[in-house]
């Protein structure tokens, strides 16, 4: 596994390892609980040491009986003559322990070396007793003495406790601490899994061990290393704390004091003892387990009996006294495990009310579905009001699949009963989540069903949502300003009349978002509704148009705003738990990097959109398009499967909405030489928007009838769609220019003359197209233009890789660990430049990813 968020301990590891080879000595204690990578980092500090410092290396053992001077006995053999003879006579009984410490510091005098010594928590007191003789002396001798212990596993009367004290008066001794990984992190090592990143990080809370065992194993509950692990631990705990570690186990994460001792009679020292063993902590009055995933294991093993007996208990103590708020999803817990459904749905809908005024729509939609597993008893108005309740939770959620099916089921159920009202309401929201579930022509259908019904009754909220929706679909469907202004007005007058500022600002962005893009106009009013839905605290409508404004960006090509919305949307999203909201702008970050030129880190996002279980089918075939489009402007096969699976997951209706699924298409056909294909792709897609005002489609296709030859039909253009088929293919590429697209750009200049070809070959080369590089220079060839470079450099040649000098300036610094922006700093060039260049890196490597370049680095400096 790839050392992440290390770089700052190993600098001052291997500084420090500098330092003390010209004096004086030092010693450095690494702690960190188990798992969190402290043997990585030595190996690590170890691999980098210069080739003149020796290097020992011994280790601790977790044996009942310890040996003596353990770690010494395994770097013996490295040692002088005078240090193994008195080691022998020490284990034999003829020589004393203090004279091994002397000769092994006469021998790190001699010669400049990195001791190494892991796991001294499970030192025995000889080991320990060296330790302190070593520190003790350690100016006077150029030596790094390399400790490591699990800070988990020492309370006050380990005797390890006793040497930290006294080597924490001494200046030459450094202690550094590794943290758990951070979410960023822990997404980083997600990618490329369909593990959902967010739950492996609140399973594993960072600790590098447990990620990597469930991505080595997602479909396992618990990995059999992590089951393990904690049975080890367990094994040699007494009845008294291994009880305590059950009733923990049963009642949850994190556990009041005073619950506990409700519970169990006098559990301190019990409690002590399992804290010992480094699996629970205590946190002020409250005791937790230090991931989830142990709990877990350690539930596992609890017999069923004894958890319900747990679980009827703590239901019996928290239901004597005043119930708060935040307790409800605990009792609502203990309730399922105590068998008691009258509780179940006592205390789980109130629970995802809770969680869901607090956004936590997850936590919202999993007490929504206790509660349905208990529901046929309700009469059926509850039960509906349960699955309603289930479907908004679900669909906040990005649990598109089961929010639908919930909402289907109450759309029947509603019309059995009569409630007209409601079966209105519940068609709105059923039309709202079918779009992005990539089923837009039912969306549609199923948006007019809920007008008809509601349109019946007397005019109130619901009917104007029900307009609003109309107006979201007439724009997402490109239907133009009138459409999409005939039901804002509507849903505009019943939102003023009834207070709801919600429907308000949206009919208004959906109206200005229509304008802009039939007309290229109306972006400073889309961003005054986002900034206006943001402050009044609507959180689900200023979701929606963050995101909206996410794919009006991207749609657009303007790289500088779809960065910016991206962010933002994100940021908002994922602070208030709209995972589906955040998963689509996400998706919609990886179309604007493609934009940019940033293919790898446009695959890179594309990848975290894919591997998260809760993508919905739009996001998801948005990803798998900007991944086929990468695939093939890079020249690399299997372009056409991911353009297919992207098409699979939503209606043809859908494609064209987007824009991106239905051009990709036409440029996969253009790059592989297939003109034939694409004036007949282009051409048929032309003939489906013959009633859509989609500009930037429109324009897109009749450009690539263009440039593959044929004669385009007069169509809606967007601006630079529109120069290059009047024939000015200067002003559509200092357009792409502007708008930060160099791809497009250098598409725009085929069309010029011989200084605009050779440009469009550059741009094209540095972007790595291998593909679109072909093609210009077959029609270079064809109008006689020559390249003014024949091939790479002398030195580029020389390179096993075929990297030129600056490329290899980037690889070393991405072996580094750096950023984008580290590496721009460090070379004085753009964060751009740096893109395009590790994106020529991991193309010449043939990896994807930059962990990948900085393993294959790593491996070859071996």
């Amino acid at each position: 596994m790839d050392l992440l968020e290390r770089e700052a301990v190993l600098h001052d590891l291997t500084g420090q390892l500098q330092a003390a080879m010209s004096g004086p000595g030092r010693l450095a204690l690494v702690r960190g609980e188990a798992g969190i990578g402290k043997t990585a980092v030595v190996h690590r500090v170890v691999q980098l040491a210069d080739p003149q410092i020796r290097v020992l290396v011994g280790a601790c053992d977790p044996l009942a009986t310890p040996r003596p001077l353990g770690p010494l006995t395994d770097l013996a053999p490295r040692l002088g003559w005078p240090v193994r003879t008195a080691l022998a006579g020490t284990l034999t009984g003829t020589c004393r322990s203090n004279e091994v410490f002397d000769c092994l510091l006469a021998d790190l005098s001699t010669h400049p070396s990195l001791l190494v010594v892991e796991d001294i928590h499970w030192a025995d007191e000889a080991t320990l007793d060296l330790l302190r003789y070593l520190a003790r002396r350690l100016p006077s001798v150029p030596a790094l003495v390399l400790a490591t212990y699990r800070d988990d596993e020492i309370g006050r009367t380990h005797r390890l406790t006793a040497l930290l004290g006294t080597l924490a008066g001494y200046p030459w001794v450094h202690r550094h601490d590794l943290a758990p990984l951070s979410r960023r992190a822990v997404a980083d090592l997600a990618t490329g899994h369909a593990i959902d990143a967010e739950q492996l990080y609140h399973m594993s809370a960072g600790n590098p061990f447990i990620v990597t065992e469930i991505l080595a194993a997602p479909a396992e509950p618990i990995p059999a290393a992590v089951r393990e692990a904690v049975a080890g631990r367990l094994a040699g705990l007494s009845n008294a704390a291994r009880t305590v570690v059950n009733v923990l186990a049963v009642l949850g994460r994190r556990v009041p004091l005073p619950q506990l001792a409700g519970i169990l009679s006098a559990p301190e020292d019990a409690l002590d003892e399992a804290a010992s063993c480094g699996i629970v902590r205590a946190d002020g009055q409250v005791t937790e387990f230090r991931h989830e995933l142990t709990r877990l294991a350690v539930l596992e093993a609890v017999p069923a009996v004894c958890r319900l007996r747990i679980h009827r208990r703590v239901l019996a103590v928290m239901r004597s006294g005043p119930v708060a708020a935040d307790d409800l999803a605990l009792l609502a817990a203990h309730a399922e495990g105590a068998g008691d459904p009258a509780a179940v749905l006592e205390y789980a809908p109130a629970a995802a009310v809770h969680a869901a005024t607090r956004g936590a729509h997850r936590e919202a939609a999993a007490q929504y579905a206790r509660a349905l597993r208990y529901a046929d008893c309700l009469p059926p108005d509850q039960q509906t009001s349960l699955l309603e309740g289930h479907s908004q939770a679900c669909l906040l959620a990005s649990q598109l699949a089961e929010g639908v099916a919930s909402r289907r089921t109450a759309v029947k159920q509603r019309r059995a009963l009569g409630d007209r009202l409601r079966e209105g309401e519940d068609l709105r929201w059923l039309s709202c989540w079918l779009w992005p579930a990539g089923r837009t022509a039912e969306a549609r259908q199923t948006g007019l069903d809920a007008v008809r019904v509601l349109e019946g009754l007397r005019p109130g909220r619901e009917l104007a949502r029900a307009y609003l929706n109309l107006c979201q679909l007439a724009c997402y469907e490109h239907e133009g300003v009138a459409a999409v202004a005939t039901y804002a007005e509507k849903a505009i007058a019943l939102g003023e009349r009834f207070e709801d500022a919600g429907v308000v600002v949206q009919a208004r962005f959906h109206t200005a978002a229509a304008r802009m893009l039939s007309e290229g106009c109306g972006w400073e009013d889309c961003e005054q509704a986002v900034s206006g839905a943001m402050a009044r605290d609507v959180p689900v409508d200023a979701g929606l148009l963050a995101l909206g404004m996410c794919w009006l960006a991207a749609l657009q090509r303007d790289a500088a705003r779809t960065t910016a919305a991206v962010s933002r949307a994100e940021t908002y999203c994922l602070d208030r738990d709209l995972l589906s909201y955040a998963l689509g702008a996400r998706a919609c970050g990886s179309w604007g990097l493609l934009n940019q030129g940033l293919w790898t880190r446009a695959a890179d996002a594309s990848q975290k959109v894919l591997s998260h279980p809760s993508s919905p089918p739009v996001g998801r075939a948005l990803a798998l398009t900007v991944l086929g489009l990468v695939q093939a402007r890079q020249g690399k096969p299997q372009v056409w499967p991911l353009l297919e699976q992207a098409a699979s997951l939503v209606d043809s209706s859908c494609l064209l909405d987007t824009g991106l699924g239905w051009e990709a298409r036409v440029e996969a056909a253009w790059l592989a030489g297939d003109l034939e294909s694409v004036q007949a792709e282009a051409q048929r897609g032309l003939a489906v928007l013959a009633k859509r005002t989609h500009p930037w489609l429109s324009g897109s296709l009749a450009c690539w009838i263009r440039r593959a030859g044929g004669a385009p039909p007069r169509v809606p253009a967007a601006e630079p769609y529109a120069l290059e088929l009047a024939g000015d293919w200067a002003g559509a590429a200092a357009r792409w220019d502007r708008l930060g697209c160099p791809y497009d750009a250098a598409l725009s200049r085929l069309s010029g003359d011989a200084p605009a070809l050779r440009q469009a070959l550059a741009t094209l080369e540095t972007l790595r197209a291998r593909s679109a590089v072909a093609r210009t220079r077959a029609l270079m060839r064809a109008r006689g233009v020559r390249p003014i470079r024949s091939g790479p450099r002398a030195t580029t040649r020389a390179n096993p890789h075929g990297l030129t000098n600056r490329e290899m300036d980037v690889l070393k610094l991405l072996g580094e660990g750096l950023s984008d922006a580290e590496i721009a700093a460090r070379l004085y060039i753009s964060p751009k430049t740096v893109g395009h260049h590790v994106g020529a890196v991991l193309a010449k490597l043939g990896v994807h990813t930059r962990h990948e370049v900085a393993r294959k680095l790593h491996h070859s400096e071996r």
